[in-house]
């Protein structure tokens, strides 16, 4: 007798993920993603609905695009938040409890403000905040602070985690929502504290410092009597004008070191504390999924507060109880008769949409297989990128729940 073959156990459907629940409550939501996902529509669709909801909101992009800009219908976004409109018509909520205002027992209506992170500006401000008046134009002269401060590798993670904390010291917004940079440098922000003691605390920090405090002659005197092996090498790798840049940037900076580390520490600390949700945002695609898995797992070993999954982009079809195989057979038909060509065309059409669909669906199931209590929101695929607040407004909508029509393509 050949034994029956197993069947695997249904896919249990995930939990759903109550975004209002948390725009309601939150202090801080984090929105990562790998690139391409619509992270930065999600991050500002959470802070539109926020806002209507009677929450004073700002969203901190960092991805470089000026989508989020153009969205809220801003000719531009910088270092310093903008107000993009006072929402009026609160929103009941959807979970028990008065939705949270300015003040107590008040029904205030909502603010949204949108803010652009320009790392170099944010390490200015620093500079300029934190050092005497001599030493802070000693560094912003410095060529390699220069360079450092624009463009080198981390600035960008640290001055986010920066830019967070001095919005959250203002205790001027309800709800601050942060988008972050594509890829899996979306988490590096996690690591600033850590990259930032290690470097602190290096020996190549303090070997830099050298040539600073001994001054010229003085420093090739030191050069002289055999120093050090590796600073000749550096010198003649890099030459000395440059290892002199740095050795000025590093003595400039020494001062404020002790600050970045404490600052750095407390935003970190903000970001484990309760009223921190993290909301992973993915597409229905395989990469885009083994990232949203990735950074799951990250988080859970973190112990930061995961919110739920964002899947984006979820293609879904009306006439669902119409199977592909049976579409495109009655296309097949009707292409043998050589009657009704455009009817053809749309039951083909409805095929491969009802596949795409299947595709989507498994991946999701594959997902919730590995990460069986995540929450889950859904955002269906639209006929076109969104331009205008009704877009971000009907994104909204899908991730509480809503079921209200898409904007008009072209409205």
């Amino acid at each position: 007798m050949i034994p029956d073959t197993p069947v695997p156990p249904p896919v249990r459907e995930p939990p759903v993920l109550d975004v209002d629940a948390h725009l309601d409550d939150a202090r801080i939501i984090v929105c990562c993603g790998s690139g391409g996902v619509g992270k930065t529509t999600t991050a500002a669709a959470l802070a539109l609905r926020a806002a209507e909801r009677g929450r004073n909101v700002v969203v901190l992009t960092i991805d470089p695009a000026r989508r989020l800009a153009q969205a809220m219908g801003l000719t531009e976004l910088d270092n310093t938040p903008r107000r993009v409109m006072d929402v009026s018509g609160v929103r009941a909520p959807r979970h028990a409890g008065p939705v949270p205002s300015r003040a107590a027992g008040e029904s205030a209506p909502g603010e949204l403000w949108a803010m652009m992170l320009d790392m170099k500006r944010t390490f200015d401000d620093i500079v300029l905040t934190h050092a005497s008046r001599e030493r802070a134009e000693a560094l912003l002269a410095n060529p390699f602070y220069q360079s450092l401060s624009s463009s080198f590798a981390g600035t960008q993670e640290y001055m986010a985690m920066e830019k967070l904390g001095q919005l959250q010291a203002t205790e001027k917004w309800d709800l601050i929502v942060v988008d972050t940079p594509p890829t899996r440098s979306a988490l590096d922000f996690l690591d600033a504290p850590q990259r930032l003691g290690a470097f602190l605390d290096g020996r190549l920090l303090r070997l830099l410092l050298v040539p600073a405090k001994a001054g010229g002659r003085a420093y090739m005197k030191v050069l002289g009597a055999g120093f050090s092996i590796m600073t000749r090498a550096l010198t003649r790798v890099i030459g000395l004008q440059l290892l002199t840049d740095v050795s000025q940037f590093v003595s400039a900076l020494e001062t404020m070191f002790g600050g970045f580390r404490q600052r750095a520490e407390e935003t970190y600390r903000l970001l484990a504390a309760p009223g921190t949700a993290f909301f992973v945002v993915a597409a229905p695609e395989p990469d885009a999924l083994r990232e949203a898995s990735y950074f799951v797992d990250r988080l859970g070993t973190e112990e930061m507060p995961l919110a739920g999954l964002v899947l984006n982009r979820v293609h879904r079809s009306r006439a669902a109880a119409l199977s592909a195989p049976r579409s495109l057979s009655g296309a097949e038909v009707l292409a043998e008769r050589g009657e009704f060509p455009l009817a053809a065309a749309v039951l083909r059409l409805h095929a491969d949409r009802v596949q795409l669909s299947a595709r989507e669906h498994l991946l999701r199931e594959r997902f919730t297989m590995a990460h069986p209590g995540v929450p889950v929101a859904e955002v269906p695929a639209l006929a076109e990128d969104v331009h205008d607040l009704d877009s971000l407004r009907f994104v909204g909508d899908q991730l509480g729940g809503g079921l209200s029509e898409p904007p008009a393509v072209g409205a």
